[in-house]
């Protein structure tokens, strides 16, 4: 603590906090004023959508793989990281060149502007809550850095002569220690100011809370008895709405008002369509079952889930746009500008895409999509699940590219057949005798026929099948191992319904999707 306290007595470490300081002011003023904005119009939101844009595939796989749904968490924190240490470099520049110091605050300013206005559906005025957020930081900026240039203008005395006289170094730093926690503490009520402020302006979750969904005209298949494992601690066959995994790459969930929406159909088609939300309130709505998977689900990981959604079949919109010949996929673009490219004819077939507004009976999560998003069976998300979506553009894969495929995914992503083993979990402990052994599998659109496991090197043995709901669900499963002391590895590998079995081959998650069959390790006592 002592040397703490010394280090805080050099101008150079009270420079670093006056930079800090300052940018909480840059962000904390830009959201109190953004809150009349959209909200992708403030600096930390703005700053890391553009992160997102420019992330390479290998580090978007890390990120999932190690924070998994948490990674938007865990960009937040390295983004606060980042901007620390930058306000501290700052501040010790403005300190000792407060020219330099302005160019570099405007430097970072200009920064922040670019990633706003370039965002999709930011206006340029939506750059304001920026400037005056910089305009703003640069006046506390001086306020702060003013009392450490006086220090240099005074030799070292003794705090309690050099306390006597104004302009002394120890009267300076006091007048600095309290300008900064004016600064901060102003800071922290501005930015919870602009976040109440925000809250409260905004009402798309109460329109949400009231919105009735119609009944469909298509109910979805009963769900047989005996889909769920009967292994204690396998996940429950559908997936409550709180549970269902998050990928996506909006940092600030967008906020669409329900009656303002449009969806346009367009490109290469005889006739554009524009789809208002009450439009498909009034339609024929079916309900179904469907299984999704991201694409950067490794392998046994939990990045799938089972939800019942109702929704307008994607192909009857299609029917009333008519696709010109050599039309041969469907770029989807949400309001934050992700996109995805979806084949054509997987579109217009029978497994029942559809323009989804509610999810497990209820109008759709606002982080789920709402007020609408796109359900497609047997694909990867990446490639067909669009949340928020307003725009459907027909097209060819040869003429456009979409979000990740412009950074080196796939343009088709069929999912692959996967099995993984949720009960016990790798590196448990277990007692000797009977071990129940469970999990999950799915082939989304062919099926789920067999699935095997392995006990060390000993031959495979058939695993129980749960009940199958349809060919666009997952499937469950259980085994009975009489497990004997010491450890053990147990493998999983499943075949889909047209006879074909799971591949062994390991594959990362880039292009197209992990493969290879899940080992857990487990102690047996």
């Amino acid at each position: 603590m002592k040397k703490l306290m010394n280090w805080l007595k050099q101008p150079a470490a009270l420079a670093a906090v006056a930079g800090v300081a300052a940018a909480a002011v840059v962000l904390s003023v830009a959201e109190l004023i953004g809150a009349f904005f959209t909200a992708r119009a403030t600096p930390i939101i703005a700053l890391g959508s553009t992160f997102i844009d420019f992330t390479p595939p290998w580090m978007k796989d890390f990120a999932i793989a190690t924070f998994g749904t948490n990674d938007k968490a865990a960009l937040f924190v390295g983004m606060g990281l980042t901007i620390l240490v930058l306000a501290c470099i700052l501040g010790v520049v403005a300190y000792r060149k407060w020219a330099l110091g302005v160019a570099g605050v405007l430097l970072m300013g200009a920064v922040i502007v670019a990633s706003v206005v370039t965002r999709a559906g930011v206006r340029p005025l939506d750059a304001i809550p920026t400037v005056l957020g910089t305009v703003a930081g640069l006046a506390a900026l001086r306020l702060l850095v003013a009392p450490l240039w006086r220090l240099k203008a005074w030799p070292e005395a003794p705090a309690d002569t050099g306390a006597e006289e104004p302009g002394r170094p120890a009267s300076s730093r006091r007048r600095f220690f309290a300008a900064a926690g004016i600064t901060v503490a102003g800071a922290g009520i501005a930015a919870t100011g602009g976040r109440l402020l925000s809250a409260a302006r905004s009402n798309i979750a109460k329109a949400r809370d009231a919105l009735q969904l119609p009944a469909p005209v298509k109910a979805a298949t009963a769900v047989p008895a005996g889909v769920q494992s009967p292994v204690a601690g396998v996940t429950p066959w559908s997936t409550p709405n709180a549970d269902f995994y998050r990928i996506d790459t909006a940092l600030s969930v967008p906020e669409i008002n329900a009656e303002d929406w449009e969806l346009r159909v367009h490109g290469l088609v005889e006739q554009e369509v524009r789809l208002r939300f009450q439009d498909l309130l009034d339609a024929d709505l079916i309900e179904s079952h469907v299984t999704l998977t991201c694409v950067s689900n490794p392998v046994g990981g939990n990045l799938a889930g089972n939800a019942r959604w109702l929704g307008l079949p994607i192909r009857e919109v299609l029917k009333r746009a008519r696709p010109q010949a050599g039309a041969d996929m469907v770029l989807s673009t949400s309001i934050d500008g992700f996109s995805a490219s979806t084949p054509l004819e997987v579109l217009q077939d029978d497994r029942d895409a559809m323009l989804a507004i509610g999810m497990n009976g209820e109008p759709l999560p606002l982080e789920h999509g709402y007020p609408v998003r796109m359900v497609v069976p047997g694909l990867y998300g990446f490639v067909s699940a669009t949340k928020w979506v307003v725009d459907l553009e027909v097209t060819r894969f040869a003429d456009n590219k979409a979000y990740w495929t412009q950074r080196g995914w796939s343009e088709r992503g069929p999912i692959k057949t996967m099995a993984r083993v949720e009960v016990p979990k790798s590196f448990a402990k277990v007692p000797a005798g009977r071990v129940a052994i469970g999990g999950t599998a799915w082939a989304q659109t062919r099926g789920i026929t067999k699935v095997e496991v392995q006990i060390d090197n000993n031959p495979w043995a058939e695993a129980v099948l749960s009940a199958e709901a349809s060919l666009i669900t997952w499937r469950q499963w259980s085994f009975d191992w009489d497990a004997t002391p010491g450890p053990h590895y147990i493998k999983v590998r499943a075949t889909d319904g047209t006879g074909e079995v799971q591949t062994d081959r390991r594959a990362d998650p880039v292009p197209d999707g992990a493969s290879g069959w899940q080992s857990v390790m487990v102690t047996v006592e």
